[in-house]
């Protein structure tokens, strides 16, 4: 089980949205009385774990297991379902009690969809003949917390389905979590939108307010002064590039699940090699709060000071008479002593990864790629990948960034890299290209690339950045700025006006408008086009701005706006709200299909 983290500390009552989730769920199993089967779909697995412990569960008389292919073995009567709506989940549900009927056990089957049913999955139950043996229901787990200022919705695939299958239905289930939040904190006045998916999500979001109103009579000043959508289409170079900061270097090659990763014990000084152990990452480790937004660059030196400094105080202990309060501040800091410890393995094991000539070679041809210094290398290195046989993940990552910046690659290239990859790895590949190409993320060339415009007029490529200092975003990659974050920047300070030339060269429409009650609001229009510096909530605390990524964030982009948050004279907490967090592997991966 993931840790659960401290939300003591959240900008905004996030601990009430975990405590309203571990409610209903605990509610739908008081309802099933006596003892009971809990089969979790093992995706959901790691999302509940951060919401309710184990040991809940068990208290209130449930067996949990995990739903595979196998049949079921439990001795219980009663077996609740919770599973994301989706047709092979079914099909192993029908399995299940298809099997207890042909041994002849009779149970009481129970489904509960997460966040909400789908008629298209009622329909497989019904072919089935089994849908009249469950009793069906919903439990609404809209919004995962991972960290104070993290909310996830744990849509794996709402990207690719959304460009590539055509499936809007995750842009619903976005706006139904904003408008919940809006239930429990206020309308939000102001709201940016930038792609195809976060137009149309700020719409729906208008309707719900139209159908089911949140009285904003009651609400002087909201806690969210500000919405800002942004789909992952208008930037996929970021997720593209390797992450650098010591978060999102974890992400890149330990996975981070859940606010936790799995490494092999010995990693951590464990004797047992071979025997896995989860380590939490997230900010109730005061440790990993203060380093994990600093580029990884500056992480071991951090963290050399830390152990110098602690062994002085030790030695100083040694050698003169200590007073009870001094006593007391080493102790203190002997309490941080396994974080320290537990860093610095994870650091030594990074090192490993980042060292590799394999590594900064990409490192190199990714910062080649982003400034458009030269077409006839970066080609050359991806051919060269496709011959070498690197892994398929890895060739089409850097494809990816290369045909964006590009704008499309000219036909002769496209052609021919596509050929290769298709010899290279397998026919059973062209639905992979298939994909990405509908996503417009590998394809033939049709107009002139605007990359070097949007990069200039952004100002994305910053030299000489200060990794130990960081005065700019762009310390995150050593020397780019996350065009998506700079997009959050302008849209912060100035509104999306100012650089409406700009955006009409990103992918998809922008929309920048003020809610219904508030627009005839003096206290909303201190600045035309900019949101409204003065606000502040009743209780002192900073106003909000909460950043929605349709289609995935990365540790980095977080980090960004983790830096941009602490800045002097920013008057405003940010909050990230995402579909999933990504990097540039995972999301690549959710476009990769093998034919038959």
């Amino acid at each position: 089980m993931a840790q659960i983290p401290n939300l003591d500390n959240a900008p905004i009552n996030l601990t009430s949205i975990r405590d309203q989730s571990q409610k209903e769920l605990m509610m739908i199993l008081k309802n099933i009385r006596g003892q009971k089967c809990l089969v979790i779909d093992p995706k959901l697995s790691g999302s509940l774990s951060l919401i309710v412990q184990s040991s809940i569960l068990k208290e209130l008389g449930a067996e949990l297991r995990h739903l595979t292919s196998d049949p079921i073995q439990t001795d219980c009567t009663k077996i609740v379902y919770l599973v994301r709506a989706q047709l092979g989940l079914m099909k192993s549900i029908c399995s299940d009690i298809h099997n207890d009927a042909s041994k002849g056990i009779q149970r009481e089957y129970f489904l509960y969809f997460v966040p909400h049913r789908a008629v298209v999955c009622e329909k497989v139950l019904e072919e089935e003949k089994v849908h009249h043996l469950l009793t069906i229901g919903e439990y609404p787990l809209y919004l995962l917390p991972l960290d104070e200022d993290v909310l996830s919705f744990e849509l794996d695939t709402a990207y690719r389905e959304f460009t590539v299958d055509g499936d809007s239905t995750s842009l619903w289930h976005i706006a139904k979590a904003i408008h919940k939040l809006e239930c429990s904190f206020g309308v939000i006045p102001n709201v940016r939108a930038k792609g195809k998916a976060s137009v149309r999500v700020a719409d729906i979001l208008d309707r719900m307010q139209d159908e089911e109103p949140v009285n904003i009579t009651d609400v002087v000043v909201p806690d969210i002064n500000t919405l800002i959508l942004i789909d992952r289409e208008v930037d996929m170079v970021t997720p593209m590039c390797s992450q650098l900061t010591y978060e999102g270097l974890m992400d890149e090659f330990l996975g981070i699940n859940n606010g936790a990763v799995e490494v092999d014990s010995s990693i951590m000084g464990a004797q047992q090699e071979g025997k896995k152990m989860k380590v939490p990452l997230n900010s109730s480790d005061k440790l990993f709060k203060e380093i994990r937004d600093q580029n990884f660059e500056v992480v071991g030196q951090v963290l050399r000071q830390r152990a110098t400094a602690m062994k002085q105080d030790y030695n100083e202990m040694q050698t003169t008479n200590q007073t009870v309060s001094e006593l007391k501040d080493f102790v203190k800091k002997l309490n941080s002593l396994p974080e320290m410890t537990r860093h610095i393995h994870l650091a030594q094991h990074l090192n490993k990864f980042t060292s590799k000539p394999s590594f900064l070679g990409r490192l190199d041809m990714e910062h080649t790629i982003v400034e458009s210094e030269s077409y006839d290398i970066c080609f050359e290195y991806i051919e060269e990948m496709i011959h070498k046989q690197e892994p398929l993940v890895n060739v089409l990552r850097i494809l990816i960034l290369f045909s964006i910046t590009n704008s499309g690659l000219p036909k002769k290239n496209y052609d021919y890299l596509r050929r290769e990859l298709l010899h290279s790895y397998g026919f059973e590949h062209i639905a992979t290209l298939n994909n990405l190409e509908k996503a417009g993320l590998f394809r033939k060339q049709e107009s002139k690339s605007n990359w070097i415009t949007i990069k200039c007029a952004l100002q994305l490529i910053v030299e000489d950045t200060d990794a130990a200092n960081p005065r700019d975003i762009s310390y995150v990659f050593s020397g780019y700025a996350p065009l998506s974050i700079r997009l959050v920047q302008h849209a912060i300070r100035s509104g999306w006006r100012p650089i409406e030339e700009i955006l009409r060269l990103l992918p998809g429409p922008h929309s920048d408008s003020k809610r219904s009650g508030f627009a005839s609001n003096p206290s909303f229009d201190s600045l035309p086009g900019s949101i409204d510096y003065s606000n502040k909530i009743g209780d002192g605390r900073r106003s909000l701005v909460l950043v929605v990524f349709i289609g995935g964030v990365t540790f980095s982009e977080i980090n960004s706006l983790r830096f941009l948050s602490s800045q002097e004279g920013m008057p405003y907490d940010l909050i990230v709200l995402t579909t999933k967090i990504v990097n540039g592997h995972t999301l690549t991966e959710t476009f990769m299909q093998k034919l038959g």
